[in-house]
């Protein structure tokens, strides 16, 4: 297949996330199977304009602010300079660019999650609405399109704003269950520890996991919590450290490479993501790899990830008082965070990206089949 991909950013781009980390394994993949892939991405002060990686040839134009305004001229040129294309691939998790208007070529949208309502929990007003509106516009204007989605969570969003069930296919993305996997030599923190792994971002919830966790201990257990990432509301959830007096109980660590990621995933009693909607879990499941279980709001694409009872606990979005009892049981009981690991291991140890890459390939020859 000669594949055209479009993604707001690639690997390299300072504000690469876990979009562009799926997006590379399965891509990458495909290009090793033998198939063609070029992306159009945007750039950043000082970046290449072309790049090769994972075998996919990346063109970068424009900037994470100009990236809406240029990619859809930059397409249209891809698709009108004599290169030939079996399919066009949309990654939209960001704002949607519409490109199907574009070719008559066989479509598929890739969506790890909307944003919904949930724009307004961390936008500004004219922001959020501005997402939820070019969101609203998707059935219409990827009418034709297939999509791709990475659980049925975000399946039966698609569904429920009027996209048929059978245009839309189910590919859980996949674990490095190698490199996230236990370890003898690095044993649970002697201190019952918890630990946030993703962005500082206002709709994550981590207030939620700190008012828990001050509860924990206004119940007699000594628990910490680690929180591992960037964003602008660390200064907010810093203040509410201080409010709720756990300076001695929480830290901030920022930033952290993939090898220290892996050794507090490896040390932590269970990793904590109170968030009220996701597209996948990926901390969760890095941590079932890990061997260590989750707590997790019982929200869309979250519960998928965790197996309430036996690879974790979900628990209703926002209720501190039950996330509290439970960072309690875990910290009162190593053997239960013993068992939940384990079963945590098994659940993750059949997501692979190969398989994911498998799928992936077989569904856009389904969709390139169709059209024909």
């Amino acid at each position: 297949m000669r594949i055209l991909l479009v993604n707001w950013n690639d690997r390299d781009n300072p504000h690469a996330g876990g979009a562009e980390i799926h997006l590379h394994e399965i891509f990458g993949r495909l290009v090793r199977m033998g198939h063609r892939v070029d992306l159009v991405a945007s750039g950043w002060r000082g970046a290449a304009r072309e790049a090769d990686l994972d075998g996919i040839h990346v063109r970068r134009v424009g900037t994470r602010a100009t990236f809406a305004l240029r990619a859809r001229p930059t397409v249209r040129s891809a698709l009108a300079d004599g290169k030939s294309y079996d399919v066009v691939v949309e990654d939209i998790n960001k704002l949607p660019l519409y490109l199907p208007s574009l070719t008559t070529l066989p479509f598929c949208a890739i969506v790890p999650h909307l944003f919904g309502t949930t724009a307004f929990v961390e936008a500004s007003w004219p922001v959020a609405a501005v997402v939820w509106a070019a969101e609203r516009l998707i059935p219409r204007a990827y009418a034709r399109a297939a999509f791709h989605v990475i659980s049925n969570s975000t399946r039966d969003d698609l569904v429920a704003r009027g996209i048929p069930a059978e245009r839309i296919e189910v590919i859980y993305p996949g674990i490095d269950a190698t490199w996230y996997s236990p370890d003898p030599g690095t044993p649970r923190a002697t201190r019952p520890t918890f630990l946030y792994v993703g962005r500082l971002k206002r709709y994550k919830g981590v207030d939620i996991a700190l008012r828990a966790l001050a509860l924990a201990r206004a119940r007699g257990v000594d628990a910490a919590l680690d929180i591992a990432g960037t964003g602008d509301d660390r200064g907010r959830l810093e203040r509410q450290v201080r409010q709720l007096r756990l300076e001695r109980a929480v830290r901030f660590l920022g930033f952290v490479s993939e090898e220290e990621k892996r050794r507090l995933l490896r040390s932590a009693w269970a990793v904590v993501l109170p968030s009220p909607k996701e597209g996948w879990g990926i901390s969760n499941v890095e941590a079932a790899a890990c061997g260590t279980p989750a707590l997790a709001s019982d929200s869309p694409g979250l519960r998928e990830t965790v197996r309430h009872g036996e690879t974790g606990f979900v628990v209703p979005h926002g209720d501190v008082g039950l996330l509290a009892h439970r960072m309690v049981l875990l910290a009162r009981e190593p053997a239960l965070v013993a068992r939940l690991g384990a079963a945590a291991r098994a659940f993750a140890l059949p997501l692979t990206w190969e398989l994911a890459a498998e799928r992936t390939a077989a569904h856009l020859e389904r969709v390139i089949a169709s059209r024909r």
